[in-house]
């Protein structure tokens, strides 16, 4: 197993163990007090657990070598994996308002409020610290699965301070009411981050274009920009996990040998590989310059050059992914005969 995928498989243990001595210790703390609240924050710990869990499996099937019928890998089931997990986050927020609701119209007493809070207290540190350690280690191997287990664990101990505080505040005035108007609050914060992460989740499914790694990619290829690389268009970048998959077509000119078309592209690809720390699968098409292209071609001594250099063209991330050549405005003047 690779050293990115050990970390991230490790982590997501350590996180699924975690959830479920919370869980335990949440429903104690329900047990405890009755407080809706806290079964509120009992229930979101469930989600954790199933997610964690799925997540675990998603983080092992993701680091599977290609094979015949997954030609592209596994790494997307890290992205079905957080999907899974916004659609179960959403889920525990309807059930949750629901319990909210009931519990205006049905109030409960509360008891043992003081043993509740610390325990809820407890696995509200615990959660915060996990899931600050689970996004900056997602971020790091770059796991869509750790970031969303990650936020999800930092969501819930937000959840958790609203619920000490909400608690805290019964205990004190005796307004029972704001045990459920709590619980209402808490639901709304839920199906909101159920439904970041679910976006999140189906974007990257539809393989929407991720805007920081195509900046990542485009910014490579300035600072590593040779004289020889007449023009770039038609760039797609994709992610299949941590893995990166980029093709585009790269402009030569048109009266190299095979040979040294073959080795400029090699020298084209490692560049492109400085663009992320995980694999990097590259395909380049190759097209022969054209007359037009010499505006902006910057290959020195060219023996076929028609016109002369006028500009360099800059690349971004809004021109390279057009399927076009990139060819500059010139007065004609300029053009000579």
């Amino acid at each position: 197993m690779q050293s990115n995928q050990s970390t991230k498989y490790r982590w997501m243990s350590v996180s699924l163990g975690l959830s479920v001595l919370l869980l335990l210790l949440k429903i104690g703390a329900y047990y405890l007090t009755n407080s809706t609240a806290i079964l509120t924050d009992a229930l979101e710990s469930i989600v954790n657990v199933v997610a964690s869990g799925f997540a675990l499996y998603s983080i092992y099937l993701s680091g599977q070598p290609r094979d015949q019928n997954h030609p592209y890998g596994h790494g997307k089931i890290e992205f079905l994996s957080s999907g899974f997990e916004g659609a179960l986050i959403i889920s525990a927020g309807l059930f949750i308002l629901v319990e909210a609701v009931l519990s205006f119209l049905e109030p409960r007493s509360l008891d043992n409020l003081d043993w509740g809070l610390a325990i809820i207290a407890l696995t509200t540190a615990v959660n915060a610290f996990m899931g600050w350690r689970l996004v900056q280690t997602g971020n790091r191997t770059d796991s869509l699965a750790l970031i969303a287990d990650g936020r999800h664990l930092l969501t819930d101990s937000i959840s958790s301070t609203f619920v000490v505080v909400g608690v805290g505040l019964v205990w004190l005035t005796g307004l029972v009411w704001l045990d459920s108007l709590l619980s209402l609050i808490l639901a709304g914060v839920i199906l909101y981050n159920g439904f970041v992460i679910t976006r999140q989740s189906v974007a990257r499914l539809m393989d929407e274009t991720d805007r920081p790694t195509l900046n990542r990619v485009v910014s490579v290829l300035n600072v590593r920009k040779s004289r020889n690389w007449i023009d770039v268009h038609n760039l797609r970048v994709q992610k299949y996990g941590a893995d990166l998959h980029i093709d585009c077509h790269l402009t030569l000119p048109y009266y190299w040998d095979l040979e040294t078309v073959h080795n400029e592209v090699h020298v084209f690809e490692d560049a492109l590989k400085e663009a992320s720390n995980s694999e990097v699968e590259i395909f380049v098409h190759t097209d022969p310059c054209l007359k037009e292209c010499c505006h902006y071609c910057r290959v020195a001594d060219c023996p076929v050059r028609a016109f002369p250099f006028v500009c360099d063209v800059v690349w971004t991330p809004e021109n390279l992914p057009l399927n076009q050549k990139h060819f500059v405005a010139v007065e004609p003047q300029s053009i000579g005969s």
